[in-house]
């Protein structure tokens, strides 16, 4: 007798009604409501994915962990459905590495020196999922300590979790194993989970661009989100002052129903006392809501010196870019070209840290690197606290200890070096460093107040276009939000022939403006519905 393969191995009789390779999140919900499918047979589903495209045909590496519980809280929800209580019942979700869960899943941010860490309860974040009835599928893979290790990490790479690999090029490395066409990071896993249909959405973090580009490589929709709307409690942090988490997604509805879920007040994170939102961020999205909208493409074509968004976009690109222009402007746009001040493109005096790069595979070695400083000093407190508050079962306390396991056991851990670590661990981890204070106050100034701030009231705006991830550092260190949204295909990568991939087009706001660039994203995107699901990886 032939041996069962992919569902039927499982223990699934029926087909799922959904192809999952592409089904967005919001038809799962309908078909769980409609009794279609369960929650039990869905996750069995996912799983049949995972074991059919991440550990084995392409080995996409996106799913670091499975939750041994999964297929448990799977089965006491299948008699749940979703409702405006629990909006996510028997939903499957993975979360990046860096997200506390307070069950058998290890919590390790992708480093060899937390293997087999765990964490003394639920980040906040994943209790709201579980108080909506996602069922928590496992931990994504992540650039490892969410790029802030060593120089010139590759995207989707961890000691621990190996290297996360583009769906849509995944055979396509080069000679240093390292893949020709990122996934994104740092939240490479969560973003390729997605894209690759190995759960029905997932949770990221970003401190400048974990989101946005890894979505933007991917095909996806993401919000980073206004610092303070969504808890940052239980997230193994770089930098309190930017990071935040965010949903990652195939729509803007379902970014929009995700993001419900994730913003609440938190008593464990005080800046969300500060939180604006609405009710329902998947109100209002129409298809007339970009008519009569300013949107500022920061690109003076008299100003050509002042351009560092749009100025040096490859040509394939930049017609993608052009296109997505287009189509604004025949949903009703007005758009306004006009190039940032020059304060707006931040790293100005004071900001950056000199850092050499010792990374032996990097193309830069012997270069110096200019990290930023307040992503250096606050990760050394920052870091500090969450191993004393939060992790579990592992003897590692502080950025020093994992500094001095990762040189004691250099082959396995530091194959790119630990460049960021090491500079950070010489700061004093309290932040009462004079440059440090200085560092945060220039970057307000230059991405807050002279930057987003000055342009959009300038020109009267309602959203900044940038060309994929490329203003992802001038939200960022002012705190405001971001919506990606796939605007089309490119190809080509480090002077290599490759199969085409993903590019977005990010909308960009004032703080808690992620309602109107939902609006504007959700416009865009039934206009062109551009998103494709990556190649070779129908349904087992």
């Amino acid at each position: 007798m032939k041996k069962p393969t992919g569902l039927a191995a499982a223990g699934i009789a029926v087909p799922i009604p959904l192809k999952l390779d592409d089904a967005t999140m919001s038809e799962i919900a309908q078909a769980l409501a409609d009794g279609r499918v369960n929650a039990t047979a869905l996750t069995k589903a996912y799983l049949v994915r995972i074991e059919a495209y991440d550990r084995g045909g392409p080995a996409l590496n996106a799913v670091r962990a499975l939750n041994p519980d999964a297929l448990g809280i799977a089965g006491t929800l299948d008699g749940t459905k979703p409702s405006a209580r629990q909006p996510l019942a028997g939903i499957p979700i993975l979360v990046k590495d860096n997200i506390a869960t307070g069950d058998k899943q290890p919590t390790t941010a992708g480093s060899l020196a937390l293997e087999g860490a765990h964490a003394r309860d639920d980040a906040t974040i994943v209790k709201l999922l579980r108080d909506a009835g996602a069922v928590i599928l496992g931990k994504a893979n992540l650039t490892e300590f969410s790029n802030m290790l060593a120089v010139d990490m590759p995207a989707g790479y961890s000691s621990l979790g190996g290297q996360v690999k583009n769906p849509y090029a995944p055979t396509l490395m080069d000679d240093r194993g390292i893949p020709v066409v990122p996934p994104g990071g740092s939240s490479a896993g969560s973003a390729v989970a997605v894209a690759a249909g190995l759960c029905a959405a997932s949770v990221g973090t970003e401190t400048s661009g974990s989101l946005l580009y890894p979505a933007s490589q991917n095909g996806l929709v993401t919000v980073k989100p206004t610092v303070g709307l969504v808890s940052r409690a239980g997230i193994v942090p770089i930098a309190h002052s930017q990071d935040t988490a965010g949903p990652m997604t195939r729509t803007v509805r379902d970014a929009a129903m995700l993001l419900n879920v994730l913003a609440a007040k938190d008593v464990l994170d005080p800046v969300t006392e500060r939180q604006r939102r609405p009710a329902d961020y998947t109100a209002g999205l129409t298809r007339d809501a970009m008519k009569g909208a300013r949107i500022g493409v920061p690109s003076d074509p008299a100003d050509p010196l002042n351009d560092p968004y749009y100025d040096k976009l490859p040509p394939r690109s930049a017609k993608v870019i052009a296109d997505a222009i287009t189509v604004l402007e025949d949903l009703g746009a007005v758009i306004v070209r006009a190039s940032m001040p020059t304060p707006g493109w931040i790293g100005g005096p004071g900001t950056t840290m000199a850092v050499l790069n010792r990374n032996p595979l990097s193309h830069h070695k012997g270069t110096v690197a200019r990290p930023p400083v307040v992503f250096l000093y606050e990760l050394k407190r920052d870091l500090d606290l969450y191993l004393r508050d939060w992790a579990t079962n592992t003897e590692i306390r502080s950025i020093a200890d994992i500094v001095a396991f990762n040189a004691a056991h250099a082959e396995t851990a530091l194959r790119f070096g630990q460049d960021h670590f090491l500079a950070a661990s010489m700061t004093r981890g309290d932040l009462s460093e004079r440059e440090y204070k200085s560092a945060r106050a220039m970057d307000l100034l230059s991405a807050k107040t002279r930057g987003m701030d000055a342009y959009m009231n300038q020109h009267k705006l309602d959203a900044v276009l940038f060309p994929g991830s490329a203003g992802c550092g001038i939200a960022a260190k002012a705190g405001y939000p971001s919506v990606m949204v796939p605007a089309g295909f490119i190809s080509g990568a480090d002077d290599k022939d490759t199969p085409d991939y993903p590019l977005g087009i990010t909308f960009a706001g004032r703080a808690w403006s992620e309602h109107k660039l939902l609006r504007l994203a959700y416009a865009y995107e039934q206009a062109s519905n551009m998103r494709k699901p990556p190649p070779g990886l129908a349904d087992v």
